[in-house]
């Protein structure tokens, strides 16, 4: 059996997502910066997405601009923050994705910028009153935290944030990579200045994403070249990607509560079946509490196998991760289990669920750990 558990670090592509990109590629080849009738169809394409993506979030078409996905948003909305809208204080967390964490650090190197990390609580929860301390010190600074954590599945409070940072008149930088498609987002109730989010993590394309950037908030382009996006990104549109980007979301909010009510069952039941199988088993985060449902990260006790622990569901044909896919290329461990004090001789494995996995999956899985870890149980012995 092959098993794909990590849907966190991408999703496969809807069918009805890849049927209406692959028309759009047979059919719509134009430029849709021609003025031309076969650029003039493919630029009628690209506005109804964005008009599309626009609806499902709640806010205007002007205020969505389409990317190679969240590291492009998160690296605009930082540093053009920093560059064009004068921001000297950013207040951020140990924990973020490194598409906000390295810019970060390298914009404290090139500008004479202060990073102020907000407290976390042992669970991974960032500690709002802490967060409230450090904008009454530092107004007008530059709020940048996640609303899901990649690895840990935490939720932060977006509303409570957002409110906080109008308060004391602060920037809210919001990566909502993990959560869009996922968990409904109202940009008319929540106060975000910037916010990132990628087609594949809700079953569309790869390499196609979006920042929305609050109307009130005007900043130049971080790439430039041309007047693509109304001169807020130089470059030809992927509309291949862009067209699968706003079908993929369409399905997603379309199909949200009984997607959501279905995987929360998966995660639910193996939390379950992990608790009643291992006498020693831990969680990292807050699984069963504030939590987003497609996101288990699981700590297991120690065991000789622990540096082998992924290789071995790998060779059993189930794929899952260690952390973040975007760092799976270097030997580095987890910066988030790392800040959280996780015991290193316990391995942790992120198992993330998607609307196409099933609880067969979960029972082969559960199999495999088993023969993995605790050996003496499979002989009697």
């Amino acid at each position: 059996m092959k098993v794909y558990f990590d849907n966190a670090a991408t999703t496969p592509i809807n069918k009805e997502v890849i049927d209406i990109m692959l028309k759009v590629m047979e059919e719509d080849f134009g430029n849709p910066s021609s003025t031309h009738s076969h650029g003039r169809k493919v630029r009628t394409l690209l506005e109804e997405s964005r008009k599309q993506v626009a609806t499902l979030l709640n806010c205007t078409p002007g205020e969505i601009f389409f990317t190679s996905g969240g590291t492009e948003a998160d690296n605009m909305a930082l540093r053009k923050a920093v560059t064009d809208l004068g921001i000297k204080n950013i207040i951020s967390s140990p924990i973020e994705h490194h598409a906000v964490s390295y810019t970060l650090e390298e914009l404290a190197k090139q500008h004479a910028i202060d990073l102020h990390m907000v407290n976390f609580f042992p669970n991974g929860h960032i500690d709002l009153n802490h967060l409230e301390y450090l904008l009454a010190q530092y107004p007008d600074a530059l709020v940048s935290l996640m609303h899901a954590n990649n690895e840990l599945g935490n939720l932060l409070d977006i509303d409570k944030v957002g409110e906080l940072c109008r308060q004391y008149n602060a920037l809210f930088q919001c990566d909502t990579v993990q959560t869009i498609g996922h968990i409904p987002i109202d940009l008319q109730k929540t106060n975000i200045t910037f916010l990132a989010g990628a087609a594949h993590k809700f079953n569309g394309p790869k390499g196609v994403g979006f920042i929305y950037i609050n109307h009130k908030t005007k900043i130049k382009p971080l790439i430039t070249g041309g007047s693509q996006e109304r001169n807020m990104r130089g470059g030809t549109e992927n509309v291949y990607g862009i067209v699968g980007l706003a079908k993929a979301l369409q399905l997603a909010v379309s199909n949200l509560e009984n997607d959501r009510t279905y995987i929360q069952g998966l995660k639910d039941y193996m939390i379950a079946e992990l608790k009643s199988n291992f006498e020693d088993i831990r969680f990292n985060g807050d699984p069963e509490g504030n939590s987003l449902y497609t996101v288990l990260n699981v700590n297991f006790p120690p065991t000789p196998i622990a540096e082998m622990i992924l290789f071995k569901l790998d060779i059993a044909g189930i794929s899952a991760s260690g952390g973040s896919a975007c760092s799976s290329g270097s030997n580095v461990g987890s910066h988030v289990l790392a800040a959280l004090n996780v015991a290193q001789d316990r391995p942790s494995v992120r198992f993330s669920f998607g609307k196409q996995n099933t609880r067969e999956e979960i029972d082969y899985v559960m199999g495999k750990l088993k023969e993995m870890l605790k050996p003496n149980q499979q002989t009697g012995v």
